[in-house]
């Protein structure tokens, strides 16, 4: 990721170390650290990172507000997205989308889940110097609202305010919000926010009476920032967990909870994700402690930054959204001309040879050649085929001497040089997953299946499961077998003669 990254969307016009790229990894006790001390421990491994390969203080350049910093978290098995991700290896924020971009070396090949991701969240950089924004590796995001604004607290979440006043009892029913973590923001002049999770009118009206007058609430994005001086603050309050490498705990119910609910309040939250009252109050007096001593500097402790209630958020985290989300590219409302514009799709044939391929209006094909066939209502991205029969599909980055494709179905990283070629029938999922030998296995699916749910089991004909697979994935070099899938793909689409 660091080579990827450094080279393409993030690479650097100057002799400057930025825009830094650092990765790591999370070698942390068995269930993992959770995503609150994730983020400490990360950050404080790519601190180290930063110094080793670049000489460069990073913690130093944050707190002297002349750098803006970005996490993101890529963790997790990604069950619901199977079997996409066996397809990268386990990478899973490698995942590709059917839309094409420039690399370094001028070719053009379809862009990842984090590639676009980075792409996205970059646009809060300048307003965030001095902080560290932390962002979830398969969601991105268009705001509606201003992305440019002045920090006026410590942290603050994102999230998607609804309206300008508090909601009735028959508005948050109506809204869903009590199956949310909510923020609901103060109408005082210091705009305090604090947080809830799946809770009915009711209760959360009664426990947000710490914020006095509520202006207005909304369901919580996740992705948040926090100042040089939190950051490290809370780095202190949890270096025995850092050090010994032990604990879990997540940013909502671990940090954000307890530092804007009374005791009473959070307790009762904890109770009913089973923790007992007593780990609760504990937890909670370790934060208010933290809090005491924490120098606000005349800034507030908790804030919200709002997204706008007509923001366009696209989730890649499970494989029906992934088929969903990608399909929008063929629509015409807003959310979908604002997805092309975001991928800079404003040609659907871009850089593509398409011999007597008839294809249709609606359909989306990048840096793809064919010699002949039919594409309608598709998203092909990086396909290399002699003929080519594709309805309501999306196909990432295959090459075979023919491919038909039906609606609903998926192909991906796919090379065969069969003559009868590579067939998907209506809601089939095939992938290809490649050893560092260059050695292929398919895998495969169906629209209808969770990942997550089917996990453990043998599904469409498939002689391993997804945990297998995911097993067998372990230790893989990714890069190593990203350049050698991309040999056969090359020997394997020169094969077949001219296009």
């Amino acid at each position: 990721w660091m080579t990827r990254l450094s080279e393409g969307i993030c690479k650097s016009g100057s002799d400057s170390a930025f825009p830094m790229v650092l990765a790591v990894s999370e070698d942390w006790a068995k269930g993992g650290a959770g995503n609150g001390l994730g983020t400490l421990y990360a950050f404080e491994k790519a601190c180290n990172v930063a110094k080793k390969n670049f000489n460069v203080d990073l913690r130093q350049m944050l707190k002297g507000k002349k750098v803006s910093a970005a996490l993101f978290h890529t963790a997790g098995k990604g069950t619901r997205l199977a079997p996409l991700p066996a397809s990268e290896n386990n990478n899973k924020p490698g995942v590709k989308l059917p839309v094409c971009h420039q690399l370094s070396d001028g070719s053009f090949a379809p862009i990842t889940v984090l590639e676009a991701v980075v792409k996205q969240s970059g646009i809060y950089a300048a307003s965030r110097k001095g902080r560290l924004s932390v962002f979830w590796g398969d969601q991105i995001f268009v705001p509606s609202a201003s992305f440019k604004y002045i920090p006026s607290h410590h942290a603050d979440i994102m999230c998607t305010l609804l309206g300008d006043k508090a909601p009735t009892a028959e508005e948050w029913a109506e809204k869903g919000l009590d199956k949310y973590g909510v923020i609901a923001v103060s109408n005082g002049p210091g705009r305090d926010a604090a947080q809830v999770e799946k809770v009915d009118h009711k209760t959360a009206t009664e426990m947000l009476k710490v914020l006095g007058d509520i202006g207005s609430v909304g369901p919580s994005l996740g992705s948040f920032s926090v100042s040089a001086e939190l950051l490290q603050a809370l780095c202190d309050e949890y270096r025995p967990e850092l050090t010994k490498k032990e604990g879990k705990f997540d940013t909502d119910p671990h940090f954000w909870m307890p530092l804007t609910l009374p005791e009473k309040d959070y307790v009762t939250l904890m109770n009913q994700k089973g923790v007992s009252e007593e780990e609760a109050k504990a937890h909670h007096g370790r934060m208010t402690n933290m809090k005491s001593s924490f120098n606000m500097g005349g800034m507030g402790l908790f804030g919200a930054v709002d997204v706008g209630n007509e923001a366009c958020w696209w989730d890649y985290g499970l494989l029906k959204l992934y088929s969903d989300n990608n399909l929008k590219f063929l629509d015409t409302d807003e959310s979908s001309d604002l997805l092309r514009k975001f991928f800079h799709v404003d040609d659907k044939k871009a850089h593509s040879t398409l011999g007597d391929v008839k294809v249709d209006d609606k359909s989306l094909v990048s840096s793809c050649k064919f010699k002949s066939g039919s594409i309608s209502e598709s998203v092909i991205a990086g396909v290399e085929a002699l003929e080519i029969s594709a309805e309501g599909a999306i196909i990432v980055n295959c090459t075979a001497k023919k491919i038909v494709a039906g609606k609903n179905s998926i192909l991906y990283n796919l090379i065969d040089d069969s003559e009868e070629g590579i067939t998907a029938l209506e809601g089939d999922v095939i992938v290809s997953v490649t050893e560092e030998s260059g050695e292929m296995m398919e895998l495969k699916s169906k629209h209808s299946i969770c990942g997550g749910k089917a996990w453990k089991e043998k599904v469409a004909g498939n002689d391993m499961t997804f945990e297998e697979v995911m097993v067998k994935n372990f230790g893989s070099n990714v890069s190593k077998i990203e350049k050698k899938r991309a040999e056969l793909f090359k020997k394997t689409s020169s094969s077949f003669g001219e296009f």
